[in-house]
């Protein structure tokens, strides 16, 4: 790895983690009323929300009223997507007069972003129309990460709260997360953007002639080339800081007009880990022990920077079938050398590597270089961390309460190790907290490997590889790894907009996301219902190195004895063929 390369990692973790504090413990006091400055400032904005949808703000919830109310939102939103993109045609703001969304695709859509996956079997710009992209996506790209930071605060008072039976109000905390974090953050992020070139427009396409004439498919010559522009900025803000990842172009975050500069690259991506590491601090400071935070936080990087590492290298190493050819790969002061394709120039190795990896551990799924493109292990890397189940900085709120149930687990087989009953943040975990844990960890897994299954049996699913061999099989793993842990980046080279692919695909996103919201709801509602258990000599510390320890290694047997045989069958041998093994 090269001292440049270093030096941006470097700079890119500090400013990370100096940003945990002061924005986790405002998110702290957004959740316990005491964001003061705040409130008085958009306090009658919130207010006004509860009289419109006429919600108590002082009635709690149960966690099953909690989980009722969540879905019912959720799929309202989907539904309402589906239908706007089916009619999108027949409304306005749509000067390319894009006509309605296919059903299937609009189904994909409307589930992928109402569950916060964000994938796309779609060109954005060539399918839909700025109304859609508007009040369709970029407000799911609010809403679906206000729920999960919503789950979040739920299972937090589950541990804070003692002897009690209720854990807030779902319609506060996701209003709460709307008005005084997201909104504010993505105005802020939105201007800083278009200040440095991104488009936010409702002009029609532009367009521009071009050097030299060409011929199109039917002889026809072509003098002009259109480019697609819109409403862009506020939605590129929203979806690296909901840790949602949809673009508004079809190349995502490696379009010029979503993504200029280096500057913007790196604001871009620092968004992607910001929010998910904050709340690590947000958890500490609301049960009273910012060190519990801190642990899981040190957890997370434990994970990140060793695939970080293998990442940048691989991807500097350069493509081993090219080695006999006359092309420098070594890296120098005018050439950064190793495995450029699919890949931006204006951003190079690292931080295309970085983006790679920050964006799956982060369950995002935005781009700023073709995952397809990276070499055999290079490419391993933002496929593993989806597949330990996205909780290595995870989603907005999911990732972190996915990270609390492997803790949960790693208490558990901590105490049968002692022959203790285990407990966690003093609460007792006992059989019922298992058995809803086994279901957070178990379904994504079962998701993953049994599409990937149907998609390689099946005429449908062989139907859309384009590439044969391992790396059409790492594909398909690829695609489904993706949906089914709702993180929506995409290998390429799978040709996806299929009704195959797109139904199997919707699928697995909803399952994904709903089936793992109501499992740790029902862990919340069991915790909150117990008496704090006072600390003893036999308590296991679960803020030290020792705990950090035996966290990452649950949660890496887990990933490593689920997803191994799989990817031995994909990127794994890829790479031994590659190396001529």
């Amino acid at each position: 790895m090269t001292t440049n390369a270093l030096l941006q990692i470097a700079l890119y973790c500090a400013l990370l983690a100096l940003l945990v504090k002061p924005l986790g413990g405002y998110m702290a006091r957004v959740y316990e009323g005491e964001a003061r400055f705040a409130m008085r400032v958009l306090g009658p904005l919130e207010r006004l929300v509860y009289r419109v949808v006429r919600v108590d703000p002082g009635e709690e919830m149960t966690w099953k009223t909690y989980a009722l109310a969540a879905m019912a939102f959720n799929i309202a939103g989907l539904l309402f997507v589906y239908l706007l993109a089916r009619v999108q045609g027949s409304l306005p703001l749509n000067p390319a007069g894009l006509g309605a969304v296919a059903p299937d695709v609009a189904f994909n859509t409307a589930v992928s972003f109402a569950s916060n996956t964000n994938w796309q079997s779609y060109g954005g710009e060539t399918t839909l129309s700025y109304l859609t992209q508007m009040i369709g996506l970029t407000v799911q790209n609010f809403v679906s990460a206000a729920t999960g930071m919503a789950i979040l605060i739920a299972l937090v008072r589950g541990f804070s709260r003692k002897s009690a039976s209720t854990l807030g109000s779902f319609w506060v905390d996701l209003t709460r997360t709307t008005l005084y974090i997201l909104l504010p953050l993505a105005i802020v992020g939105a201007i800083f953007l278009v200040s440095q070139g991104v488009v936010q427009t409702f002009g029609p396409f532009a367009s521009g002639a071009l050097v030299e004439a060409v011929k199109d498919p039917a002889g026809n010559t072509v003098t002009q080339q259109v480019f697609g522009v819109g409403p862009a900025a506020s939605q590129i803000i929203i979806k690296q800081l909901g840790t949602n990842g949809g673009g508004f172009f079809n190349v995502n975050s490696a379009h010029p007009f979503e993504n200029p500069t280096p500057l913007s690259n790196f604001v871009e991506m620092f968004s992607l880990l910001i929010i998910p590491a904050a709340l690590c601090y947000t958890f500490g400071k609301m049960i009273g022990d910012t060190r519990q935070g801190w642990a899981l936080l040190a957890a997370m990087f434990v994970i990140f920077l060793p695939l970080l590492w293998l990442c940048v290298t691989q991807e500097q190493a350069g493509n081993p079938a090219l080695a006999g050819l006359p092309i420098d790969q070594a890296a120098s002061a005018i050439h950064s050398g190793g495995n450029m394709e699919g890949k931006e120039v204006r951003f190079g190795i690292t931080n295309s590597a970085l983006w790679a990896t920050a964006t799956t551990a982060a369950s995002n799924g935005s781009v700023n270089a073709m995952h397809d493109s990276f070499t055999p292990l290079g490419g391993l890397v933002p496929m593993w961390l989806m597949q330990l189940g996205e909780v290595i900085f995870g989603g907005a709120g999911s990732g972190l309460y996915g990270i609390l149930v492997f803790a949960i687990v790693a208490v558990f087989i901590a105490g049968l190790m002692v022959g203790r009953t285990p407990e966690y943040l003093g609460k007792k975990i006992e059989a019922y907290e298992m058995k809803m844990a086994s279901l957070v960890i178990l379904v994504p897994p079962a998701l993953v490997l049994v599409a990937t299954a149907i998609a390689c049996v099946t005429d449908a699913g062989q139907r859309g590889v384009a590439n044969p061999s391992a790396h059409g099989f790492s594909e398909i793993l690829y695609a489904f790894s993706s949906q089914a842990n709702n993180n929506g980046s995409a290998f390429a080279g799978l040709t996806a907009n299929t009704p195959f692919y797109d139904t199997l695909g919707a699928i697995c996103m909803f399952g994904a996301r709903y089936w793992l919201i109501v499992p740790v709801l029902a862990i919340a509602g069991s915790l909150v219902k117990k008496k704090s258990v006072p600390r003893s000599s036999g308590t296991l510390s679960t803020h030290d190195p020792l705990f950090v320890v035996m966290l990452v290694g649950v949660i890496i047997v887990v990933g490593a004895l689920t997803f191994i045989p799989a990817l031995a069958l994909g990127p794994i041998v890829e790479h031994l063929m590659a190396h001529g093994s």
